[in-house]
């Protein structure tokens, strides 16, 4: 089945739909039925295994809020905060600190969220 980001003019997703199996691979034929701007998405590779071992099709399954970047042909999700780094491989946010390693484990397993002011990872403790 094939999926579907419908795209607003700043290439922002404004929703994500199910297409029709003959559309799959088609999307500028949807785009110009429509008078849209759609771009294809998916969960799996696209057509087979890609050279970078298998990573989704565009790199991430497109969400509401995603950018799609023509020149990384990737759907990159919102930025959760002003520090964190793009990851050119993956096309997802990072942490410029890396979570503390004993993050859920322990009874009850750590948990830590992410403290802008400080740059970096606080323990929830309640």
């Amino acid at each position: 089945m094939a999926h579907f980001a419908k795209l607003d003019e700043n290439n922002v997703v404004v929703f994500v739909t199910v297409g029709r199996d003959e559309d799959n691979g088609k999307e500028a034929e949807l785009s110009a039925r429509t008078g849209d701007v759609y771009k294809q998405t998916s969960y799996n590779t696209h057509g087979g295994v890609h050279s970078n071992g298998g990573t989704p099709f565009r790199k991430n399954y497109a969400g509401l809020g995603y950018t799609y970047d023509a020149g990384r042909d990737a759907f990159i999700p919102p930025k959760p905060f002003n520090s964190w780094v793009l990851d050119e491989n993956t096309c997802l946010w990072n942490a410029p600190v890396a979570i503390p390693s004993d993050a859920g484990q322990g009874e009850p397993p750590k948990r830590y969220t992410w403290n802008e002011e400080t740059v970096n990872w606080v323990e929830v403790t309640a």
